[in-house]
Formats: structure tokens, C-alpha cells, sequence
């Protein structure tokens, strides 16, 4: 067999998500500017002895680590794509970071609503106007943060799955297992790991809002209850961001299959004169990137390549293993 036939059945499982780089780039320059503010904002407070501007300084200090974890990911899925000790590809890397800081995310919430029911029972003195600064510092690099992560793929690119037909995999080996790499980009499934960036500094923003509209009340109707208070309201709503992103990014991270709808249609196409499928396994490998084992039974069963065929362009389908059986009866 010549060298060139094996090249010819073989291909990667790069399974990134289509804006990987562009995210990547996105994060460390967000993990950058939340870097600057914590050191500006400690040595600021410990200059003139602000403890507001001091505890809030180490409190971009945790979300700043969060960050990096998502840089990291980033970066470790790039360098190690083509490492083939990875089964499926380094894909699924940024749901392990998204836990791993939605895990942080419930920590922080739970930090502050202990903090918020102290200061309920033990109120201490505020300085209003430094407070206030302080929050609406943070409140404005936060702004700058989200904008910088948002994702574009939540409200664009409906449609216009790609099949490039060059770059078909698709062939009989001869043998009743055959494989398919699909190089289509798929533009449905978010980036879990941009998600929990953009998660941790929107709970920052959240934050700083919701300071910044306590303090007002505290300081103008006296009211001294009321920051602790909308702290413990701020810690529900991060908390329950938390909650949603472990569940999501856990999801991937467990081969949860959630696209009932993929599902359907696969079967749809391949359930057809008298073929069957037995038994479906569909499971996220990247952003945006699915991965299927199918296995059919037939009375007159065809090549896998056949079957696979008729799967071609669906979207987010990625990387396909078809068994054939024979039907015994």
C-alpha cells in the first residue's frame, strides 16, 4: 500500500470552535486590563488607606484568575489540536475551564452573601462618596470587559452550513466500520469557555450596579440595611449564573446528548427502506462540533459510506462512525 492511499484515509480531529483565536486574543486582552485595575486599585488603597478601594482591588484579583483559567484553556487547546493522545481533539477544554470557573463563580456568591448578612446584623460605617467612586470604576471596566467578550455567534449566522466536497473522507474500507470527518463550520453551539468570562465579569458589573444604587439609598434615606441587603440579592443572581454555566459546561464535559432535534433528523435520513438504527450516540466534542455512533441493521445492508452520505451538510455533525449489521431474521 503506498504512502499517499494512507494519507488519503486519514484526517484530524480539530474540533475548535470557529472563532478560537480571535476568543483567545479577547481573553488574555480583558485579562490584561482586569490585572491593571486590581494593581491600580491596591496600591491606590494602600497609599491613602482606603480600605473600599483595597477590597475591591482583591476582589478583581479572583475574578482575574478566573479569566486566566479561560485564557489558559485557550491556549492549551490551540497548542495541543493536533496532539493525538486526544481522542476527540482538545475541543472540549474550554467547558473543563467554564467549570472549573463557575465553580469560582459560586464560591464568590457565597463569599458575599456571608459578608452581606455579617454587615445585616453588624452594620459597618461606609464612606459613601469613595464607595460610590470605587463602584463606578469597576462598574465601567467591567462595561469595557463584556464588550470586549460578548459573542457575536448568539445572534448571528443562522444558517449556511458549509460541506466542502474537496475535502470528503468518505470511503469503503471494505470492512463494516468506516469513518467520516466533516471540515463544515457550525455556528450554533456557544463557547462555554468565552461564556464563563463574560459570566464573570457581567456578575462583576452586577455587582457594582447594584452597590452603586444601595449605596445611593444608604446614604440619601439612611437606610444603612440597604447595601447588605441588595449583596445578598447580587449573590442569588450570580449564584444562579453559576449554577447555569456548571450545568451546561458539565453537560459537555459528561457527553450529555442534547440535541434532540439532530437526533431526529439523523435518524430520519438513515431509517429508510427497511433500515434501522439500533443504537445513536451523539455528544459535543467542541464548539460547535458534534461527534455521532450510529449503528444500523438492514435486510439488504450497503457500504457505511453510503449511509454516511446521507448525513452529508448536516450542521454541527462533525465526525461519524457507522456500523453495519446484517439483519438475522
Amino acid at each position: 500500500m503506498h504512502s499517499h492511499s494512507i494519507d488519503h484515509w486519514t484526517h484530524d480531529h480539530i474540533f475548535l470552535g470557529e472563532q478560537h483565536e480571535q476568543n483567545e486574543r479577547r481573553t488574555w486582552f480583558v485579562v490584561a486590563l482586569t490585572l491593571v485595575m486590581m494593581v491600580g486599585e491596591i496600591t491606590a488603597g494602600t497609599i491613602f488607606g482606603s480600605m473600599a478601594l483595597l477590597a475591591d482591588g482583591w476582589h478583581m484579583a479572583t475574578h482575574a484568575a478566573a479569566l486566566g483559567i479561560a485564557g489558559i484553556a485557550y491556549l492549551f487547546a490551540r497548542q495541543h489540536a493536533r496532539n493525538a493522545r486526544f481522542a476527540f481533539g482538545t475541543g472540549k477544554f474550554g467547558d473543563l475551564a467554564a467549570f472549573s470557573s463557575a465553580i469560582i463563580l459560586g464560591i464568590i456568591a457565597v463569599q458575599i452573601a456571608y459578608e452581606s448578612v455579617l454587615r445585616l446584623f453588624s452594620p459597618v460605617p461606609i464612606v459613601y462618596g469613595e464607595a460610590i467612586a470605587v463602584a463606578c470604576l469597576g462598574l465601567c471596566v467591567n462595561l469595557a470587559s463584556a464588550w470586549l467578550l460578548r459573542d457575536s455567534h448568539d445572534h448571528h449566522h443562522h444558517g449556511h452550513a458549509h460541506d466542502h466536497e474537496d475535502d470528503d473522507h468518505d470511503h469503503d474500507h471494505g470492512h463494516d466500520h468506516d469513518h467520516h470527518h466533516d471540515h463544515a463550520h457550525h455556528h450554533h453551539h456557544r463557547d462555554n469557555n468565552l461564556r464563563a468570562a463574560y459570566v464573570h465579569v457581567m456578575a462583576d458589573a452586577a455587582t457594582s450596579v447594584l452597590a452603586i444604587a444601595a449605596l445611593l439609598v444608604a446614604r440619601y434615606s439612611g437606610w444603612a440595611w440597604a447595601d447588605p441587603a441588595v449583596g445578598i440579592v447580587g449573590s442569588i443572581v450570580i449564584a444562579s449564573w453559576a449554577f447555569g454555566l456548571i450545568r451546561d459546561s458539565g453537560a459537555v464535559l459528561l457527553d450529555v446528548s442534547v440535541d434532540r432535534k439532530l437526533e431526529g433528523i439523523i435518524r430520519a435520513r438513515l431509517e429508510t427502506a427497511g433500515d434501522r438504527v439500533t443504537d445513536l450516540h451523539l455528544w459535543q466534542v467542541g464548539p460547535g462540533h458534534r461527534a455521532a455512533v450510529i449503528s444500523v441493521v438492514s435486510d439488504h445492508p450497503l457500504a457505511p459510506a453510503n449511509y454516511k452520505e446521507r448525513l452529508r451538510g448536516l450542521r454541527g455533525l462533525s465526525h461519524v462512525t457507522v456500523e453495519v449489521e446484517l439483519c438475522p431474521h
